[in-house]
């Protein structure tokens, strides 16, 4: 399953503000591009929403050779609940911790070399204090799970992806598409995996031709699928065909069609400014500030 390939973790966001200076300014990624949606995403992109929302996408180089971070904002919405679900993502660069350490933002040293931080709504990252490589500096996703042999089992059979290294001690199992890519760590946890509302999305490519073949054998295997095939528009942008999967337990997977995606996901030069135009415009916080009143709390 070479053909296959990382791309991007969902966040849900509740403050634009703060979370745009934690990726720009704390770990240094740069705006890939930037989308507003009037309505709610038909694979609901920005969870089980309406109304109107943004993307953002931010890392440190274009999504063709980068695992990035997409940012999805429900305007209304302040901050969700976390659950037991996403344990962390790792990236190595000493200018990121240098930065944070600049910045004032909350580091816990937690190993040799390593730091851990949060992004605003309490998402972990653990950054590794050594240079920032050439290539991708983005090395691994962990996600929890209740039963570590099942799961290694669908991610590898169904999903295709390659085990790379297994920590008994640890209970983890390390997986990936290729050795060059961001890797999927699952870390058993022993009890059920709880989402929260603010459950997060891993996305991966194939070439689209696969997308039909892999919404069947999950089919066959009597597998969750959440969203079967269909077909996403960006207003101006390439349409893309997307099925989202439900692993063991329930972490989300969407697989995007490589061919079209590839397209929609070029860098655009103007996604910085379009990201400060949005939240310039947006005076939902003086709003609610001005009548005495909270955001949702989702």
């Amino acid at each position: 399953m070479a053909l296959r390939r990382a791309l991007h973790f969902v966040f849900k966001v509740g403050d634009r503000s703060k979370t745009a200076t934690f990726y720009r300014d704390v770990l240094g990624m740069k705006i890939l591009r930037h989308e507003e949606f009037e309505e709610g995403c038909k694979a609901t992109c920005n969870g089980p929403y309406d109304g109107k929302w943004s993307k953002t996408m931010v890392g440190f180089g274009p999504e063709d050779d980068h695992f990035v971070a997409e940012l999805t904002y429900n305007y209304g919405v302040g901050d969700y609940r976390i659950g037991s679900d996403f344990l962390g993502l790792t990236l190595q660069s000493s200018l990121a911790v240098s930065n944070a350490k600049q910045l004032g933002w909350p580091l816990t040293h937690v190993g040799e070399d390593l730091y851990l931080t949060e992004a605003p709504g309490g998402y972990r990252f653990y950054l590794v204090d050594k240079e920032q490589p050439p290539s991708d500096p983005v090395q691994k996703v962990c996600l929890a799970v209740s039963d570590l042999q099942k799961s290694t089992h669908y991610w590898s059979f169904l999903l295709g992806m390659k085990v790379m290294e297994r920590n008994e001690e640890k209970k983890t199992v390390l997986m990936g598409f290729s050795d060059t890519q961001c890797k999927l760590e699952l870390h058993d946890v022993g009890v059920a995996v709880h989402h929260g509302t603010a459950y997060g999305r891993i996305a991966f490519s194939c070439p689209r031709e696969q997308l039909s073949d892999l919404e069947a054998l999950m089919k066959k295997e009597k597998q969750k699928i959440l969203t079967p095939l269909v077909s996403l528009d960006t207003p101006g942008k390439a349409t893309v065909e997307v099925v989202i999967l439900a692993d063991p337990d329930d972490h989300e997977i969407c697989f995007v069609g490589d061919e079209s995606f590839r397209q929609l996901s070029q860098m655009d030069t103007n996604g910085n400014a379009l990201l400060d135009k949005a939240m310039a415009e947006d005076k939902s916080d003086e709003w609610f500030a001005k009548h005495n009143k909270q955001k949702a709390s989702a």
